[in-house]
């Protein structure tokens, strides 16, 4: 699977290294990913998901049923 984020949908970007000489070499960032699992109240079962810190964040400020859908509207996740 990718490392993405299935919240918010935060992925790999490409920078630079920049040594002292002011070589450029590319890197990559990558996001500050957590596999968790969280309770479905509405379901009575656990989902399993990959989110960031700002994803977690997220759920834990607007629900995780609400964040689900509209992460699945934004087309992030299919079914959880």
């Amino acid at each position: 699977m990718a490392r993405i984020c299935e919240i918010t949908g935060k992925k790999m970007i490409v920078g630079n290294n920049v040594s002292h000489s002011n070589r450029r070499t590319k890197r990559r960032f990558y996001p500050n990913l957590q596999k968790k699992k969280f309770f479905l109240e509405e379901e009575n079962r656990w989902v399993t998901l990959k989110v960031s810190a700002a994803g977690i964040r997220t759920i834990t400020k607007n629900g995780l049923s609400a964040t689900l859908k509209t992460a699945e509207a934004k087309g992030l996740i299919n079914i959880y």
